[in-house]
């Protein structure tokens, strides 16, 4: 759909294009009049909902309420957050009349845009992580997203990633969901390159994304896909032969060693031998394999726990990835690192602690601001991964979301100090445990212990 900027839909003024796929348009949008308190931008996603022949118009309100079900339903910290949904009115303008409206989250580029400006990108490890706790997010509470490709995965303001685009998006009922018959050739598993279409659509599994999720993990690693083909189509039969038995898996040698065995896993030719392999089990390889090595594949040293890399040596503690300046984002910030809220962001709910972080809040009950970290801090303020509010302001609660095991034993407990240079700990903050510090702790570091 086209619309022209300056055009007014509700409280919003249209910007610039987006971008857009197979079923609608999607444009940077500003609030106008006075704010109510919510966000001063979003992205106005336009879907042709108004115009069509009847079957076209219903199969298009179908997408439409899938996505806006899902969104309204789940607020994941990984899934693009759903603002409002609008319906135009302006019978004068019969192309875009009735066309249905979702005010998103605005984001400042997506995957995509990163691989065309850099093929292999230095976040990339610290990216993949991000996107597969975002598919654990989507599939416990019971959705396959359907489509996952670069332009599908957001990068926000602050670094971090989220998932978008769920018109494909289907619902598990039990084992299987129903989605549309349709899907990206170069994404879609074997079984879904030519599947059968019944009255509730394409009979799908959590194992597609999960394919999808091998076929991005190499593309960003390496700058190639892993079937063999200089087109889609070509890809296509390619992947057909493999899951036939009649071609094999050759991995780019360029793809580094951690993540050969996941891409490998990912990418097995059966749904059988893929569902093996969900998201939740992914997530703590891909956390692991995202620290353990650099964009070149090379082996990351670790610090010792508790110590401050050394200058000069390429050494940035675990699960952290070195920054790469992209476009519009200035900086891309990777697991790891302290994350702070941006204006329009909840401000309530332990939920917002990713999977495997421990995470501290400036007010009770999970509310303000947050830092969250994969590995322990040796200086909340000074260190590789600082948090900027803890100068001033004390943390008030905190979640223990994670555990450690790159020491061998799982290490599940979290010490809380109050210098950068260990002492006697304040607080042992045991694992899966949330609740309020009372009173508020001036901390400036933590640790993962087996035990407190």
């Amino acid at each position: 759909m086209t619309v022209e900027r300056g055009y007014r839909v509700g409280p919003w003024t249209v910007g610039r294009p987006l971008g857009a796929g197979a079923f609608g348009s999607v444009y940077a949008a500003r609030r106008h009049g006075e704010r109510d308190g919510g966000p001063a931008a979003a992205a106005l996603k336009f879907l042709p909902t108004g115009t069509c022949t009847p079957r076209g118009l219903r199969h298009l309100r179908e997408l439409a309420e899938r996505e806006v079900g899902l969104l309204r339903r789940l607020r994941s910290p990984r899934l693009i957050r759903l603002y409002d949904v609008l319906t135009v009115d302006d019978p004068a303008r019969p192309d875009l009349d009735g066309a249905t409206v979702l005010v998103l989250e605005a984001a400042r580029g997506s995957l995509a845009g990163l691989l065309a400006s850099e093929p292999v990108p230095a976040a990339g490890p610290a990216l993949l992580a991000q996107v597969c706790e975002g598919l654990a997010q989507l599939h416990r509470a019971g959705w396959v997203h359907g489509d996952l490709k670069p332009a599908n995965v957001l990068l926000m303001g602050d670094g971090t990633v989220r998932l978008a685009d769920f018109t494909t998006a289907a619902e598990l009922e039990g084992s299987h969901a129903y989605g549309p018959a349709f899907a990206t050739p170069d994404y879609a598993p074997p079984e879904l390159l030519w599947p059968e279409v019944g009255e509730r659509g394409v009979r799908t599994r959590p194992s597609s994304d999960v394919w999808a999720f091998g076929v991005l993990a190499h593309l960003v690693l390496t700058g190639t896909h892993p079937l063999p083909g200089g087109s889609p189509a070509a890809r296509r039969e390619a992947a057909a032969r493999y899951a036939r038995g009649e071609g094999e898996l050759r991995l780019s040698p360029a793809l580094p060693e951690p993540w050969r065995g996941i891409v490998a896993d990912c990418l097995a030719p059966t749904h059988e031998a893929r569902a093996v392999h969900d998201a939740a089990s992914l997530l703590p390889r891909t956390l692991t394999a995202a620290g353990s090595t650099d964009a070149a594949g090379s082996t990351v040293r670790r610090s010792p726990r508790g110590r401050p890399p050394v200058p000069g040596r390429r050494a940035y503690g675990r699960r952290f990835a070195t920054m790469s300046a992209v476009g519009a984002v200035a900086a891309l910030a990777v697991a790891g690192l302290g994350l702070t809220l941006l204006p329009g962001e909840p401000r309530t709910g332990y939920a917002r602690c990713p999977v495997g972080n421990v995470c501290f809040f400036t007010e009770p009950d999970g509310r303000g601001d947050m830092c969250a970290w994969v590995d322990s801090a040796h200086d909340w303020l000074g260190g590789p991964f600082p948090c900027p509010w803890a100068r001033h302001t004390a943390p008030r609660s905190y979640y223990n979301n994670g555990l450690d095991r790159t020491q061998g034993a799982a290490l599940t407990e979290v010490l809380l100090y109050a210098r950068p240079r260990r002492a006697e700990p304040l607080r042992c903050l045991p694992l899966r445990t949330r609740g309020d510090l009372h009173p508020p702790v001036r901390a400036r570091s933590h640790a993962w212990a087996a035990r407190c």
